[in-house]
């Protein structure tokens, strides 16, 4: 998943995916843990795709708060 996808979403779209990359990532270490886990590389592909949401959902955060700060300071 590019950054460019990620932030086209909204929140709620944002943790809804990671929830679901999360439930898949859960699936894929069960099957690591029984040994039939084919696709090794879809599990560090799916905790980059999780960084990288949590990373632009922490910068939409700081956005968020530099906006109140700046509209407090102007009144």
């Amino acid at each position: 998943m590019k950054p460019a996808e990620i932030r086209a979403m909204n929140d709620a779209r944002l943790n809804q995916q990671v929830a679901e990359l999360l439930a898949e990532w859960r699936n894929l270490r069960f099957q690591e843990a029984v040994g039939q886990l084919t696709a090794t590389a879809r599990t560090r592909q799916i905790r980059k795709d999780i960084a990288r949401i949590k990373t632009i959902q922490t910068e939409r955060e700081i956005e968020a708060e530099l906006a109140t700060l700046a509209g407090s300071r102007d009144s």
